[in-house]
């Protein structure tokens, strides 16, 4: 009996110890805002870290505000998120007003180190910005490229806008039209969801977007090139904590490997299969990882 005794008091000692190793794994922790892309690139990033290294990974979804996932990784919560260039004119430290795209990532990168410990990686490919698009048919027929082609139709076409933006002065339609020089007759304010089904619906011509919406191919819109760059740019890059980096430098190879290789037509893509076909994010991710060649393991890690 004692024998018996000693044998199970060793077996759980042994599956304690190899319980205790297998929680012993260091966990990366990835943010992620309410918006979709942000939720897709957690998770290809999860798929990526998990399958290179013996870390894991957990994604903390749906945070309100850039200003709560940069205190929450100032806190030491999370260890990594998308973000865009853009969140420099959102009083985070000094920065200097341009829509130059490269100085807007210079000041990003800079500052971030500087004010955060932050690394602000190189962008990833697209960005997400405010976007002026047009039905497909009528882009066309009017021979529309970019948004100054629109000046020649300007008191005929009814321009349709997120209520938000039409009343800011700074960066919203007063300093918009100012800026290019337009005199729409035919302008209205309306909720930012509706803006789609408007434009779809003949009830506008014009619509202020955002440049990666599912719902542009939805509705079949097209995109007009800002040819005069009013907005600023939004270019969506990784952003980690150096501690973490330097704790783990492989997570710089893996947070590298996308750098450029997703276009704003390949995100909009994805957030159509989540959005509008109603998918999972990690299902998509994984999906994408696969097409690229970037998993040793095509079941996708864990």
């Amino acid at each position: 009996m004692k024998r018996v005794m000693k044998m199970m008091l060793v077996i759980l000692l042994a599956s304690a110890f190899l319980m205790s190793g297998c929680n012993s794994k260091e966990t990366i922790r990835i943010g992620a805002a309410t918006y979709t892309e942000t939720k897709i690139m957690a998770a290809i990033y999860k798929e990526l870290i998990e399958d290179r290294t013996d870390l894991e990974v957990d994604i903390t979804p749906d945070l309100l505000s850039n200003p709560m996932i940069l205190n929450s990784m100032s806190q030491d919560d999370l260890d990594m998120a998308l973000m865009y260039s853009g969140v420099i004119f959102s009083n985070f430290f000094p920065v200097k007003q341009t829509t130059d795209r490269e100085e807007v990532l210079k000041q990003a990168k800079e500052g971030f180190d500087k004010h955060y410990d932050f690394t602000w990686f190189d962008p990833l490919g697209w960005e997400n910005t405010y976007a002026l698009t047009v039905r497909e048919d009528v882009a066309k027929e009017k021979k529309l490229q970019n948004v100054s082609d629109l000046k020649k139709y300007q008191s005929e076409m009814k321009f349709g806008v997120d209520s938000s933006w039409m009343e800011r002065q700074q960066d919203g339609y007063p300093a918009f039209v100012k800026h290019y020089g337009f005199n729409f007759q035919q302008a209205y304010s309306m909720d930012i969801n509706l803006v789609y089904e408007a434009v779809a619906n003949n009830r506008v011509d014009v619509v202020l977007a955002y440049s990666t919406d599912p719902r542009l191919i939805e509705y079949n819109l097209k995109t007009l090139k800002d040819d005069q760059r009013f907005f600023p740019p939004y270019d969506a890059s990784m952003v980690a904590r150096n501690e973490v980096l330097e704790r783990h430098p492989e997570l710089r190879d893996i947070l590298n490997l996308l750098t450029g290789e997703i276009s704003e037509e390949t995100i909009t893509k994805l957030n159509y299969e989540v959005d509008i076909k109603n998918r999972n994010e990690r299902e998509v991710a994984r999906e994408f990882l696969i097409e690229k060649g970037l998993l040793s393991n095509e079941a996708g890690g864990s």
